[in-house]
């Protein structure tokens, strides 16, 4: 068994990160930290874990870590990094949820947050966890950032096209949709149901902080140094879906790429590719780690459309952070995270 500490307890992926390990059979929650609730049993600040027996919460500088041999991390980003640092010190293993490692590189992540990075030097030897993409390189790592949701989304849509050289390294236009918890659980005003109800908007356009992070792994690639990104915000608690637009190379045809991708994710047990007409739909993988994939014509000659979908808060967060976990400790990497989608 191993001791399980959960940093941000008190957050939608901090909770989604205990409903998970509740079920994992070689993990043992031992510490959640809250600090705005320090000191409360936790079914207070969640009351769906009633019956549940785990540790009241506490601050982070109250958690003995020579007792925890992973730390999931699910800060707000840039609140973290000192806590992760001091972590490595004594734990195996942390896995970082939020953004404060995903980018390569602290200028890159001082020009996209607008805060300096405090430990650099750590960035160098993190994985980026996409974990169908990363399988090589998570076996015993010590520090994990796993990827944001929307580039999660976006990401498995378009990696394998991309490495088959079979998109186009031009025109690719990502327009993505996530529910409300995407946004976490801060009091926000545009966030009240008056506010956000019967509708629906786009928002961080032109500058929205995952789209250097999509970048980055692309480019780490040799493809494509930029992209048009536009996320939006629909009135559903959780969910995702990115809809890419792209440019097939010549002589590249639907059935090519269809063909290409389900090869590439055929022994992937969480990356599902329609190989028909059939649509992907967010409530099909509505609490699980599942992504599944479907690609169409586009009305355009030479294009395709490819449509990807995800629950943002377990494929696109706390899911992917335990099957980045079971894979650095060479476990069965669906350990934990069998659960069948909700419906309705």
């Amino acid at each position: 068994m191993k001791n399980a500490a959960i940093f941000g307890a008190s957050g939608y992926t901090g909770a989604e990160a205990v409903r998970l390990l509740l079920e994992h059979p070689q993990i043992r929650i031992k510490a959640l930290s809250a600090n705005s609730r320090a000191g409360e049993a936790y079914a207070s600040v969640y009351p769906h874990f009633s019956g549940q027996d785990l540790p009241e919460t506490r601050r982070i500088s109250d958690i003995d870590l020579n007792d925890i041999d992973v730390v999931f991390s699910c800060l707000p980003h840039s609140t973290g990094q000192n806590a992760i640092a001091a972590a490595l010190e004594s734990v195996e293993t942390v896995i970082d949820v939020s953004a404060d490692f995903r980018l390569s590189d602290g200028q890159a992540f001082e020009r996209v947050y607008g805060t300096p990075h405090q430990h650099p030097h750590l960035l160098s030897g993190r994985v980026y966890g996409l974990t169908e993409f990363a399988r090589d390189a998570l076996p015993g790592a010590r520090l994990v950032a796993c990827p944001g949701c929307y580039p999660t989304c976006t990401l498995l849509a378009l990696l394998p096209g991309i490495e088959a050289g079979l998109i186009a390294d031009r025109h690719i236009v990502v327009d993505s949709k996530t529910g409300v918890t995407g946004a976490g659980r801060k009091a926000t005003l545009g966030l009240h149901f008056s506010e956000l109800s019967d509708g629906s908007h786009a928002y961080g356009i032109g500058n929205h902080r995952h789209a250097p992070e999509i970048e980055q792994e692309l480019r780490e690639r040799d493809h494509c140094s930029s992209i048009s990104f536009t996320p939006h915000l629909v009135p559903m608690n959780r969910g995702m879906i990115s809809t890419c637009y792209v440019e097939l190379t010549p002589g590249t045809t639907l059935e090519t790429l269809r063909d290409s991708y389900a090869n590439r994710y055929y022994a992937d047990p969480f990356v599902q590719v329609a190989t028909d007409d059939s649509v992907p739909q967010s409530r099909h993988v509505r609490g699980t780690n599942l992504a599944r994939i479907g690609i169409y014509p586009d009305r355009v000659e030479g294009r395709a459309i490819i449509v990807s979908v995800i629950d943002n808060l377990v494929k696109g967060s706390s899911g992917q952070a335990l099957q980045n976990y079971n894979l650095t400790q060479g476990w069965d990497e669906t350990l934990g995270l069998s659960a069948t989608a909700l419906f309705p």
